[in-house]
């Protein structure tokens, strides 16, 4: 026992010291995630290809497609199935359209200085995979020899990671994508159902073709030190939705917030959300979730708080205000744009000022209201930002206790108007004000 705390010891301390690196072209960064099926009436790539302008006109750097593979029809749930039961790691679905369709929109994309991530599924296959009937020992089995699932996803097969052969396989397929298309990373299905061995030798074998960037559909500071940039803030998530509920309250957050800041390793970045499919199929988000007004706070704080990887899900810029299906067809239909500004100034502000670089210096201010109000800046040279959150459904007239730069004005990025001294604010409920020091 000694022994073992002794090495847990050490493994804290090289954690603390560590600082992960990114890809470069990822530093201030945002990920919009794209549901192709839905996205436009036709439901195609090259469909899809004519919102690109628009979004990258709304500042989005990073386009996250969920997967574009075929999907089995064994088990299939309603008449589409789930993006997430893959019947081949190799092929584009042809209800979406081709892989020249793809690559077509990766270099429209790059054009536009935009990246891309495709979405993968490594914990399990679709039902009728083929590796089902050429190599059954790449799946788990039951006692009668049966590939298993695991919960309810019966349209689905579970992978055996205890065998290396299909390890190789996975990474070769993963490669596949890397060679004959421009991605410049992955988002990662189910990446917690997956050993951290498995990770420790497919990340850096794919790293060595070329530059990538790695999210994992995890919430969990272990896969950082496996080669992950960035993990979900389930966590985060679902005590911002207890907020809105009445249930919690801003020192809730702050205690979910302080134990990440001592868990993860330092640089480590997770993946902010106020929506995602799964959430928004499920769950209501953020339609229900995160209703009226009180969505937008909470919208700001996943672009501005430390350590962020901002996400922003199909039709969140609309909005779409229900519940989107998942295994049947039903476009988003965007026609209002409505929250297109509110994000375009937040992007912007987060892609064009060094307080979010990842050498800027970022700190909690002190208010007089610190269950229902949070505060913090942002500081790298002469670039300053605050940010002050109201995240209640109350009015709450606020007094930051800080030292804030003077000399120069703030200035409100949402409505433009300057001010002098920012130590006493009044917010409406779930009222929010993000300042520019010094600018004009």
């Amino acid at each position: 026992m000694r022994k073992l705390l002794v090495v847990l010891g050490l493994l804290a301390i090289l954690n603390a010291k560590a600082q992960q690196k990114h890809p470069a072209f990822m530093e201030q960064g945002n990920i919009y995630e794209v549901n192709i099926r839905q996205y436009t009436k036709e439901g195609t790539l090259n469909a899809f290809a004519k919102h690109l302008p628009r979004l990258q006109k709304m500042g989005v750097k990073t386009i996250w497609f969920m997967p574009l593979q075929p999907i089995s029809k064994e088990g299939r749930k309603g008449s589409l199935g789930s993006y997430y039961a893959v019947a081949s790691y190799t092929d584009v679905n042809p209800e979406f359209g081709t892989l020249n369709h793809f690559n077509k929109i990766v270099n429209q994309a790059h054009a536009l200085g935009m990246k891309v991530l495709i979405d993968w599924v490594p914990n399990h296959t679709g039902a009728d995979h083929p590796w089902l009937k050429t190599h059954l020992d790449f799946y788990e089995r039951d006692s009668t020899g049966k590939a298993i699932y695991t919960a309810d996803w019966s349209d689905t097969r579970e992978l055996n990671y205890n065998n290396p052969v299909m390890e190789d396989s996975m990474i070769n397929a993963m490669k596949y994508w890397i060679k004959h298309t421009g991605i410049d990373g992955f988002r990662v299905d189910v990446a917690w159902g997956v050993p951290y061995s498995f990770w420790n030798k497919c990340i850096p074998a794919l790293k060595k073709e070329r530059d990538l960037f790695f999210l994992a559909e995890a919430d969990d500071p272990k896969l950082h030190a496996s080669g992950y940039d960035a993990t979900y803030s389930w966590t985060e998530f679902h005590v911002m939705n207890d907020i809105v509920a009445g249930k919690k309250d801003v020192l809730s957050l702050d205690s979910v917030l302080n134990t990440i800041d001592t868990s993860y390793m330092k640089g480590a970045w997770r993946l902010y959300f106020t929506s995602n499919h799964d959430e928004n199929s499920w769950n209501k988000a953020d339609y229900a979730t995160m209703p009226g007004n009180s969505h937008a706070p909470f919208a700001v704080f996943t672009q501005t708080y430390n350590r962020t990887m901002p996400l922003i899900y199909s039709g969140q810029e609309e909005p779409v205000l229900r519940a989107v299906s998942f295994f049947e067809k039903d476009s988003m239909g965007f026609k209002k744009y409505e929250r297109a500004s509110f994000y375009k100034t937040l992007l912007n502000l987060r892609s064009s000022n060094s307080a979010f670089k990842e050498n800027a210096v970022f700190t909690r201010i002190k208010v007089n209201n610190p269950n229902k109000v949070m505060a913090y800046s942002r500081k790298n040279s002469s670039d300053y930002v605050v940010v002050v959150l109201n995240l209640s459904a109350t009015a709450q007239d606020v007094k930051l206790d800080a030292q804030l730069p003077a000399g120069k004005n703030y200035t409100d990025i949402f409505t433009h108007q300057s001010y002098k001294d920012i130590h006493s604010l009044q917010l409406p409920a779930w009222g929010y004000k993000v300042f520019e020091y010094g600018s004009k």
